[in-house]
């Protein structure tokens, strides 16, 4: 006989503070981050639009390593970095004590973003095939957990902790499959020796890591080299984060208050989100609309492949991707929450924005229009998104008749 087992249970004591400060962290950086993209578009449409643009193409580094970069690219493949190391502790918390430590708890989590991802790229490509714009088809497939949060924090502050939960843990395994693609089918001109001196460096980081070591003086020197190496291998540099984060050791010992994995991460999320992010959201999403009618910049396909992959498409593929693993498996949801709250967190899901801007910024970096248009779609698409998921919870509201207090 079939045990289920409840794929939202009530978060456990131990998880909630750790929950608690994420979730505080990402709604305070997905308001800075709304606020950055929006500067950026005002500049980008003022008549101090060349300002803009000659700050971000602002070169600085040195030339002999090969670092002689704009800012915009310190931004995407440096500051970013640093945003994927938090993302790669995420993960490694939830393998390890979270929801993903548990393959049954977790299977509806993963089918959710599996479902969502995999629709959203489906009806992109069903737009876009045989176009110039079909290599972007990863544009539509990943959710920005700070915007979704912070739309929580204004619109759903007294959803129940554990649809939060779930919908922290969609995104962890979302950011994980969009890294994935950004490894894959994004990387330029591989250079295998700089690939192997990058593996070897994190091979080195997570032995030490095994060792219980914990100097900075060792670790950071360490980190940097794998970035570089990373870098210079022509797979995006910010890889070398997650990978960063993925092998820091989240157990504590008896003689620790705190493991390495989740001091690194309380000590870096308050910089990644709060600087790091939103200042790569200011130099990536400055996209000059003026020139085109409203009409015309929605109804590029482009525009209509991410619109619709991610308005449509992830909560579609959000839910359906949850039913059939709880229908299919041992899992089931939580008695306390209802198949809306699962359409809420697709809804959610569709707001994607940093992954998004980044899969443009090295997609179509070379070419000027079909940029502009991709940022154009992401930050359209992303405030009807949060448009839409405002009305999603308010809806639930009536239809639930109450909302389950934390």
């Amino acid at each position: 006989m079939v045990h289920e087992v409840d794929v939202l249970n009530p978060v456990p004591e131990s998880e909630q503070r750790w929950l608690s400060r994420t979730l505080k962290n990402e709604t305070v950086g997905g308001l800075l981050l709304m606020a950055a993209a929006v500067f950026a578009l005002v500049w980008a449409n003022s008549n101090w639009a060349s300002s803009y643009e000659s700050l971000v193409s602002f070169e600085v580094g040195p030339e002999s390593l090969g670092l002689n970069l704009s800012l915009g690219t310190w931004a995407s493949d440096f500051l970013l970095a640093i945003f994927f190391f938090v993302i790669g502790c995420e993960l490694k918390h939830e393998f390890v004590l979270g929801t993903l430590s548990n393959p049954r708890i977790a299977a509806v989590p993963i089918g959710a973003a599996l479902g969502g991802m995999l629709v959203a790229a489906a009806i992109f490509l069903a737009f876009n095939f045989n176009t110039p714009a079909q290599a972007a088809w990863g544009l539509p497939i990943s959710t920005d957990v700070a915007f979704a949060l912070a739309v929580l924090a204004i619109a759903g502050q007294r959803l129940p902790i554990e649809l939060r939960s779930f919908l922290l843990t969609l995104a962890v395994v979302n950011d994980l499959g969009a890294i994935m693609v950004i490894a894959i089918f994004y990387g330029h001109g591989f250079h295998l020796n700089w690939f192997v001196s990058a593996v070897s460096l994190l091979t080195l980081f997570g032995l030490l890591q095994n060792r219980k070591i914990t100097s900075a003086y060792i670790f950071v020197p360490l980190a940097l080299l794998a970035w570089y190496a990373m870098f210079r291998s022509g797979i995006h540099a910010t890889i070398a984060g997650v990978a960063l984060g993925l092998l820091m050791r989240v157990r504590k010992t008896e003689s620790e208050i705190i493991s390495p994995c989740d001091k690194a991460e309380l000590t870096l999320r308050p910089f990644s989100a709060g600087f790091a992010v939103p200042i790569f959201a200011f130099l990536a999403a400055g996209v000059n609309v003026l020139g085109t009618t409203l009409a015309e910049a929605i109804s590029d396909p482009l525009t209509m492949g991410v619109m619709c992959g991610l308005i449509i498409g992830q909560p579609i593929g959000v839910t359906l991707g949850a039913f059939l693993v709880s229908r299919f498996t041992s899992g089931t949801l939580n008695p306390a929450l209802s198949w809306w709250d699962v359409v809420v967190v697709g809804t959610l899901a569709s707001i994607g924005f940093t992954v998004a801007l980044l899969i443009a910024e090295v997609t179509f970096g070379s070419d000027i229009e079909m940029l502009a248009t991709s940022k154009f779609a992401i930050i359209f698409t992303n405030l009807v998104a949060i448009i839409v998921s405002v009305l999603a919870i308010s809806i639930r509201s009536v239809l639930i008749g109450r909302y389950k207090t934390e």
